[in-house]
């Protein structure tokens, strides 16, 4: 199964893109935690929010084949 992962903020600039396509393990948690490994992420997944395909979901929701994924960091504005 493969998703679409969408980077913004400080996770876009620690992954160098602003999306990528990855395998994706069978939760969104394990999903995070192996991006997390790969590109070095300093924030903590309770740190976050994900989006499914346009839409908040809880952690526990279980990726879908094709789906859009957006893990999204606290922002701070000025």
């Amino acid at each position: 199964m493969s998703v679409t992962v969408l980077y913004f903020a400080s996770l876009r600039d620690a992954a160098a893109c602003s999306s990528e396509v990855v395998d994706t393990p069978e939760s969104l948690t394990a999903l995070y935690a192996s991006l997390r490994a790969r590109h070095g992420f300093g924030l903590a997944r309770d740190r976050l929010r994900v989006a499914m395909d346009g839409e908040f979901v809880a952690w526990d929701t279980p990726p879908r084949d094709g789906a859009e994924i957006a893990f999204i960091p606290p922002v701070s504005g000025g």
